[in-house]
């Protein structure tokens, strides 16, 4: 089995999509659906909703890194869990936690097809941040 499904949606997550939007066309598939459940309710995106809503996000942000914890494939599809870290154009220089994210991406044609996202707020806990290292 190859793994180049794996490999896109991690270079797509490492990728400065939100400062550049037109990264996205080489990710997201033009009919890309993303189901995403999010703590303030559940939305709907379509290819051209993403690429607004990752805009909004390079305006709103200094900095937005990902740190991938688990990145997991079979066959075509990919689950993918991550944090996203910012820095707030108020405090350059304080990263936080945004949010915490799970996506099980279905690859199409090389592209991300349909993405069903569960997400919640940001925690920078120690608990979290080492849930997934081994247990000792």
């Amino acid at each position: 089995m190859q793994l180049k499904e794996k490999q896109l949606v991690e270079d797509f997550y490492k990728s400065k999509f939100h400062k550049d939007t037109s990264i996205i066309e080489k990710y997201l598939d033009k009919d890309a659906v993303i189901y995403w459940n999010s703590s303030s309710g559940f939305f709907k995106l379509n290819y051209h909703d993403f690429a607004v809503m990752a805009e909004e996000m390079g305006k709103a942000f200094e900095g937005l890194s990902c740190e991938i914890t688990h990145l997991l494939q079979e066959d075509n599809m990919v689950t993918v869990r991550f944090t996203y870290h910012v820095n707030t154009i108020e405090d350059p220089d304080e990263e936080g936690a945004l949010a915490h994210f799970i996506c099980i991406w279905e690859v199409k044609n090389n592209k991300l097809h349909e993405g069903h996202l569960i997400s919640q707020p940001g925690d920078d806990s120690e608990e979290n941040i080492a849930s997934f290292l081994p247990k000792r």
